[in-house]
């Protein structure tokens, strides 16, 4: 017997047979080839508003496009997302076997000349959060995307926005730059200083006889580590963070533009060595250092941080070196964005195509000579259908923190730009993982098939690495966060209402109001911790605080995610869609409740027949949803060049070895 009552019977709406009529439900919860329970409806009395496509059990297209509608930002689907769908449609971005090492990075930046193109405004894309996002989302999906996400990252938004942060439209010529003439790259991080980039030991120097600067690299420490310095993509030109030395005083960090090279090579005193291919992103990343380079005046970028008068006089509107330098790399938030926007991107197409081999993929069935997919069995479905819930939920957070983002940047410094700094980093951090995670679970669920790089699955896991370091190391950025929450956030801490019957757990916003709790728990934890610690040592202090308030941290992302969520059903228009939404957040909510039972039972939250209950609550809701994986994973919109050109997916069994090249087949005596 059921324990779910769902706003709309999902299990009474027809399946497009997908399963071969294997494992399709009646109303009641019961297999769909034996009767319906007396007087029980049947799936053709649902009068539900055209919730089928014609009357062949089809599932209505419009419930689908509306899951799209609200997965890739409504009316503005187009204007942000459409044109990068369009370009990854094109053959250029099809798996390309064969190619050595050095022609996949070159081939980031003939990718990055399309992207250019596709733009037609570089400006406008380097100055839009929501296009330069999504751009991300879409490439990352595609052969050659980790390195073309990277160089873009780097070009557009840390080189090209740093230059437009700091006034650059109006006081340069940017045409360079927007016509891809030179590649622009950005140097922050050094050989010893990658977390603590604030303590960076390259300096900039005023030039008495020049009026200028003079960049050096004071020793190998100092090297810029890992920048895409390289003469590979043409001449470049970089965003150099140094430290502004004045008449031998320290006035902090700021950005310096430097020509690195031109169509005859590096330029004098600039020097770079390549460092090794790393995985999941064909980048030439380098080792970049300076032997006193001169720059002119206008080498420093300046705005309301720090301005230099004419006497060699620093002007500042903020009142620390820590300060003007966070500001000097501001453009690093919404890096992580990118970095996000990358690992939702890739999160959803390795889910599409995992449950379209599923599909495909058939298994002995019960009876003798029965074939049924591998998608009907719930050990192989169940942990699929966790990761799309899991999924909808970091698309959903990553919109939110976007959003948040994009309005507090464009307006006045009103004192809530730093909570929407602090959300988009957490949500990194948990999109990110949470994103590694799903990739592997994906792969192995597609076997073997998974782990040839023609089947589209292999690199994700690889480049998803990329963005955990990316813009801000995750646990880094969570433990700056935890110590900020502990005492400027304040978790809901109304009284909960009791436990009342098991029949709540069918609640996703009751479910939501438990991890709040859980929220409020763990921050408990960490202040009484750090006041129960050594006085006279702050970082033995903080260690016996920092788990408590990583859990915290961790907590407050699920808690947002399921926020937006619940915020994306409740703004569906077709009633189907709502519920099919509340239930696959649901099975989010019941996952990440299930992790806390402890707790909440211990604090009388939960009761102990609820706590006994929630793996079968867990169970029904996989059960309900497993008929709708597919319509689930088809609203994230993959067009059709890319999934047909994947053979794990592709109709018509198209095979591995049309993917080798004519020596590789040759050398395998394959027909072509």
């Amino acid at each position: 017997m059921t324990l779910l009552t769902p706003l709309v019977n999902l299990s009474s709406v027809p399946e497009s047979g997908h399963y071969g009529g294997y494992g399709k439900l009646r109303p009641d919860g019961g297999p769909a080839d034996g009767p319906s329970p007396a007087g029980g409806p049947s799936p053709a009395d649902d009068p539900a508003d055209a919730l089928t496509a014609g009357g062949d059990g089809a599932p209505a297209a419009g419930t689908v496009a509306e899951l799209t509608r609200l997965l890739f930002d409504g009316e503005d689907r187009e204007r942000g997302h459409g044109m990068w769908r369009d370009l990854i449609s094109k053959d250029t971005f099809r798996h390309r076997p064969g190619l050595a090492a050095e022609e996949r990075v070159a081939l980031s930046y003939e990718l990055l000349r399309l992207v250019n193109d596709t733009a037609g405004d570089a400006e406008r894309l380097a100055d839009d959060p929501r296009l330069l996002a999504a751009l991300h989302e879409w490439a990352a999906i595609v052969d050659g995307g980790g390195g073309l996400c990277t160089v873009a990252s780097i070009h557009y938004n840390l080189f090209l926005g740093s230059l437009l942060d700091h006034g650059g439209a109006a006081g340069r010529d940017l045409s360079d730059f927007t016509s891809l003439r030179r590649t622009g790259t950005f140097l922050c991080t050094e050989l010893d200083h990658g977390n603590d980039a604030s303590a960076l030991e390259t300096t900039a120097e005023p030039d008495p006889v020049t009026g200028g600067f003079v960049l050096h690299t004071p020793h190998e420490g100092a090297q810029k580590f890992m920048p895409n310095t390289s003469l590979t993509g043409g001449p470049k030109t970089a965003v150099v963070a140094a430290r502004l030395i004045v008449e031998g005083q320290d006035e902090g960090v700021f950005l310096f533009l430097t020509p690195l090279s031109d169509e005859n090579g590096l330029l004098p005193g600039v020097r770079v060595r390549r460092l090794p291919l790393r995985t999941g992103a064909p980048v030439d990343h380098c080792l970049t250092a300076f032997d006193r380079v001169p720059l002119p005046r206008s080498a420093l970028l300046e705005s309301e941080h720090g301005r230099l008068d004419a006497d060699g006089r620093l002007h500042s509107s903020l009142g620390n070196r820590r300060k003007r330098f966070l500001r000097s790399i501001g453009r690093v938030t919404m890096g992580k964005l990118c970095m996000s926007g990358a690992a939702v991107g890739a999160t959803r197409a390795a889910l599409a195509l995992a449950v379209r081999h599923g599909d495909l993929r058939q298994v002995s069935g019960p009876r003798a000579g029965e074939r049924i997919p591998v998608n009907a069995h719930r050990p192989h479905h169940g942990r699929l259908l966790k990761g799309v819930a899991t999924g909808y939920a970091m698309t959903f957070l990553h919109r939110s923190a976007l959003a948040r983002w994009a309005a507090e940047h464009a307006g006045p410094d009103t004192g809530r730009r730093a909570e929407a700094e602090r959300l988009v980093a957490i949500a990194k951090g948990w999109i990110t993982w949470q994103a590694r995670d799903i990739a592997v679970e994906c792969r192995e669920r597609c076997g073997a098939q998974g782990l040839f790089a023609a089947n589209g699955l292999s690199e994700f896991p690889h480049y998803i690495e990329g963005t955990i370091t990316a813009e801000g190391d995750n646990l880094v950025i969570w433990v700056k966060a935890a110590a900020e929450m502990l005492f400027e956030h304040q978790p809901d801490r109304r009284d909960p209402e009791p436990p009342g019957g098991v029949e709540r757990l069918a609640d996703p916003r009751h479910l939501l109001g438990l991890l709040a709790r859980v929220e409020a728990v763990w921050q408990d934890r960490a202040r009484t911790a750090l006041r129960r610690g050594p006085s006279g040592d702050p970082v033995e202090r903080w260690n016996g605080a920092s788990s408590a308030a990583l859990e915290m941290v961790s907590v407050h992302a699920r808690l947002r995610a399921a926020e937006a969520f619940l915020d994306a059903a409740a703004a569906a228009r077709r009633p189907e869609a709502r519920a099919l939404l509340e239930r696959l957040c649901l099975l989010f909510l019941l996952e990440q409740v299930g992790g806390h039972t402890g707790d909440l039972l211990a604090d009388g939250h939960l009761s102990a027949d609820q706590v006994r209950a929630l793996p079968g609550f867990l169970d029904d809701v996989l059960r309900d949803l497993a008929p709708r994986m597919t319509d689930l994973v088809d609203a994230f919109d993959l067009p059709a060049p890319y999934l047909d050109a994947i053979p794990l997916t592709a109709s018509g069994h198209t095979r591995l070895t049309d993917h080798l090249t004519s020596e590789e087949a040759a050398d395998c005596g394959s027909e072509r």
